[in-house]
């Protein structure tokens, strides 16, 4: 059983968390907060400076294994998504917009790390540019089943705005090296799929880990294709 915990910041404000690690299997994770912008900033500044800020999580650069707990004095438990082959949860900010529901088109963006290599984070959205050098959400039609299955649990109780922390089991993860969100570098892509596909580790009985995610999520949109 994993049991995880968090400090769940106040909405609105920075969130930065920092990795400290002790001896397995235990990781404490402790929240610092950055000051206020000031407050004569343009509502575009602020709006520019959240969103950068909103997911600037540290990977993780040690070991993290299937028993891992993050930790912190102010302790909020990672929860169990009903009827999701064993997602958890934590929310880092409550949305305030629309719930998505099937057929929607989502934008997200987000950060994925692979446990079994410790915590190597394998995509950001944020690094995806466009021509104006501005981060390209993901996006995709909920229900399609074209990405992981513990992506679309996450996203279908989450409202627009929020941002959300996400423990992806092997059976709700990567099953094919065709199902999305997957990494625009061909190393990156290579380099995750041989370690969670690894038959050497698989034949040893290493399924459980090997393909355990981590995923910061962020609702960024949710638009009805069908009226």
């Amino acid at each position: 059983m994993i049991r995880c915990f968090a400090r769940t910041p106040l909405i609105g404000a920075p969130f930065i968390s920092t990795v400290h690690f002790t001896s397995p299997p235990s990781i404490r994770i402790f929240a610092s907060r950055s000051s206020a912008s000031s407050s004569s900033s343009s509502s575009s500044t602020v709006a520019a400076s959240r969103r950068s800020i909103s997911l600037s999580i540290i990977a993780v650069t040690s070991s993290v294994i299937s028993s891992v707990c993050f930790t912190s004095p102010a302790l909020a438990e990672f929860s169990e998504i009903p009827n999701s082959g064993g997602v958890k949860a934590l929310d880092l900010r409550t949305g305030d917009g629309e719930v998505p529901i099937e057929g929607d088109q989502i934008e997200i963006h987000y950060y994925g790390r692979l446990a079994a290599k410790q915590g190597w984070r394998f995509d950001s959205t944020y690094d995806h540019k466009d021509s104006n050098g501005e981060a390209v959400p993901f996006t995709f039609v909920l229900g399609s089943s074209k990405v992981i299955p513990g992506i679309e649990t996450a996203v279908r109780s989450m409202k627009v705005g929020g941002i959300r922390r996400v423990i992806i089991p092997p059976s709700q993860g990567y099953q094919n090296t065709s199902q999305e969100p997957l990494p625009p570098n061909f190393f990156d892509r290579q380099r995750l799929f041989t370690t969670i596909f690894n038959p050497t580790r698989l034949a040893n009985g290493e399924g459980s880990t090997l393909g355990t995610l981590v995923f910061d999520i962020e609702l960024v949109s949710t638009r009805r294709l069908h009226r």
